[in-house]
């Protein structure tokens, strides 16, 4: 009992200790690129949550992650740009749309499985790249939309309208995002919700036969991935100011695979820490030019094979043994007997 105290306690200060880092950050970089690095990292940790929720919790791989990032990304570029409306409208607008796609999408997709699936929503975030570039009169087609607005100044009576111009201030307003995002999904994963995700990623006819309704479950999964991710799109038309009809097409997805892959699937920090890792290795590489991918794609191939879990997996193994031995440390009769074997008569003789 005391030692799940301990570990409590051990846990909540450590993420007091990172959300103040995460809020002191921007007085510490002050170098407005590297911060914008960091601002676009936290953008695409909220797709790659969508991402985890769908394949990481639920164990469906949803290839239509770019497709649905654009639809976030135009909703909210055309609805400032064309419509004039604020980015507080658009942005809700954006996360609504997605997820009406990713629910008339789930209603056909998910009644396959596996590969079946995949290819699937392959296919439905093709056409809707293919959409957004071909409908020319709606999207600019290829030229893309461009002095997208600023998220417009949030009045308060007694500080004042807080605005969004400065780098700091944009930092800010991608962090609230970020932090929401985490804690829906902290709290959406230690759910009933979230176990029922979890029991069909083990076996679909398992859980069938414990009674959950597997295909309205993952149409669910499938809903809050869009949502997520048409969010993170939505930041992503606001900070850049910019959009291409390539912000829909399969390399997004890839990237968020990949930022998966590396940070680990099935955890909430997962894809925080895959994005950082990916997007400050390929900054790092940038003096390297032709040569940085030569040495880009061996480091993530070694940590794939090496940490299955990905990195932060690997970071939860290694605090649980580190706790593990530091209670034996403590306690060190309770260590030799979990540590030790229990010898039999027949062992002895």
């Amino acid at each position: 009992m005391a030692s799940a105290i301990m570990n409590r306690y051990r846990r909540h200060v450590g993420l007091l200790l990172l959300l103040a880092a995460a809020l002191v950050l921007p007085y510490a970089v002050t170098n407005r690129y590297y911060l914008q690095v960091i601002r676009m990292a936290l953008i695409w940790a909220i797709a790659t949550q969508g991402l985890n929720v769908i394949l990481g919790y639920a164990g469906q791989l949803s290839l239509a992650q770019g497709g649905l990032f654009g639809i976030g990304a135009y909703t909210v570029g055309l609805l400032t740009t064309k419509a004039g409306l604020s980015f507080w409208v658009a942005l809700p607008a954006a996360a609504l749309l997605t997820g009406v796609v990713g629910y008339a999408v789930g209603l056909v997709s998910l009644r396959t499985r596996g590969h079946t699936f995949a290819i699937f929503t392959l296919c439905v975030g093709v056409i809707i790249g293919l959409v957004i570039e071909e409908w020319d009169s709606l999207t600019e087609g290829v030229r893309g939309l461009i002095g997208i607005p600023l998220p417009s100044p949030i009045p308060l009576p007694v500080v004042g309208p807080i605005t969004f111009r400065s780098p700091r201030a944009q930092y800010y307003l991608v962090l609230l995002f970020f932090l929401l995002t985490q804690m829906v999904t902290y709290r959406l994963v230690h759910s009933l919700v979230g176990r029922t995700f979890q029991a069909i990623r083990s076996g679909e006819v398992l859980a069938e036969s414990l009674g959950i309704r597997v295909m309205a479950e993952k149409r669910l999964a499938f809903v809050i991935s869009a949502v997520l991710t048409g969010i993170a799109g939505g930041l992503y038309a606001a900070q850049i100011r910019f959009i291409g009809p390539e912000v829909s097409h399969f390399g997004v997805t890839f990237n968020l695979l990949l930022f998966l892959l590396v940070g680990g699937q099935g955890t909430v920090a997962g894809p925080l820490v895959g994005t950082l890792v990916v997007s400050l290795l390929t900054e790092s590489l940038q003096l390297l030019q032709e040569y940085r991918m030569l040495i880009f794609g061996p480091i993530l191939i070694l940590i794939v094979m090496y940490f299955p879990k990905g990195l932060a997996g690997a970071l939860a193994d290694a605090w649980g043994y580190l706790g593990r031995r530091a209670r034996a440390s403590a306690h060190p009769l309770v260590g030799m007997a979990t540590e030790r074997p229990v010898e039999t008569a027949e062992g002895r003789g």
